[in-house]
């Protein structure tokens, strides 16, 4: 397995990437591809006690650097040397199995849609977090790529985020919410309306497990492997997820610093604190898929160090194994409206 990794994307770059190659590549068995200013890329190395690439890993020299400042519709156009627009086009011809980049999530969507190509019949990519839930955690679609949505776009969602569930978290017939205000069919606008006939109807035919709509409440607790929502609702419910845990996290520190006693009481349930903090780094996951592109991208956080940026390849060697990018080009026709296909044959 061979990833692709924007060396210069993200705060800690190019050091954690690098870094996080060499971990990737000692403890995963995956050949990398390091994209980006090679000089700096080899002086990283050299901190590393390394004058030359290691077994493994190759360098792919690309002058420029698409920063956040940048227009992320068309950064990688005008910078057409940068690391992300080289990465992805070693994808497109073939040159790797998968591309990492934790720099401009705009810049990234945008070049990964027009460079590599969303899969023939998909309307829209999705960006697709594995969130901490109850039962180990769910596939939130979309959380941002795309703010407005039609219900076709949040029908193709569902069968996406379905076969990731399924394939990459190992979840059999994985249950699939729509995100609502209620449980009931009647709740929330148009959009969810119109959504949950078109799911239910997907769930009638065996095409997907769809258990109905789920509340922002029921869904943390775990009612479902997977939640389909809007770019901007999914976005909210995932800030809200983030501040939350942050939040008690906070506390918990405070409330253990408070005495001695609290002190003591802290050692005794270190364990289950060290695990509770694990489940709300985001680090542990490594990135976020966008599910619906032809190859495999996944966009790792802006302030990856290296352990997340190896987690980040992990997931990407995972999501290039899985066999979802089959399973949605398989099945695509299914995730059409019938009049969007006539038109789309027309």
């Amino acid at each position: 397995m061979k990833i692709i990794v924007d060396a210069m994307g993200g705060d800690n770059a190019p050091a954690s990437n690098v870094k996080g190659a060499l971990a990737a590549i000692r403890e995963q068995g995956v050949e990398v591809i390091l994209v980006g200013r090679g000089e700096e890329i080899l002086q990283v190395l050299n901190e590393e006690g390394m004058k030359e690439p290691p077994a493994g890993m190759e360098i792919v020299h690309a002058s420029e650097v698409v920063e956040i400042c940048d227009n992320p519709a068309t950064a990688f156009r005008e910078k057409k040397d940068s690391s992300l627009t080289v990465g992805l086009n070693l994808l497109k011809d073939g040159k790797g199995d998968a591309f990492v980049s934790a720099g401009s999530t705009g810049a990234l969507l945008a070049a990964a849609t027009l460079i590599v190509k969303r899969i023939k019949g998909i309307r829209r990519a999705a960006m697709a977090p594995v969130v901490p839930t109850g039962n180990g955690g769910a596939v939130l679609i979309d959380c941002g790529a795309t703010a407005e949505c039609t219900p076709e776009y949040l029908l193709q969602f569902a069968f996406m985020g379905s076969y990731y569930a399924e394939r990459v978290l190992g979840r059999p017939e994985p249950r699939v919410g729509l995100l609502n205000i209620g449980a009931e069919p009647s709740k929330g606008t148009e959009l969810q309306q119109k959504t949950y006939a078109l799911l239910q109807e997907a769930g009638e035919q065996g095409r997907i497990h769809f258990t109905g709509n789920v509340e922002g409440k029921e869904a943390v607790y775990g009612a479902v492997d997977v939640i389909v929502s809007d770019g901007y609702s999914g976005n909210i419910f995932l800030k809200t997820m983030e501040g939350t845990g942050g939040f008690l996290a906070k506390q918990l520190k405070a409330m253990f610093k408070k005495n001695l006693i609290t002190k003591l009481a802290a050692l005794l349930v270190s364990g289950g604190i060290r695990s509770f903090k694990k489940i709300l780094d985001a680090g542990e996951v490594g990135g976020t898929a966008f599910i619906g592109i032809s190859k495999p991208v996944i966009k790792a956080h802006g302030s990856s160090d290296d352990y997340a940026i190896k987690n980040a390849i992990r997931q990407a060697a995972k999501f290039a194994a899985s066999g979802i990018i089959e399973d949605i080009t398989e099945n695509v026709e299914h995730m059409r409206l019938p009049v969007q296909a006539k038109k789309e044959e027309g």
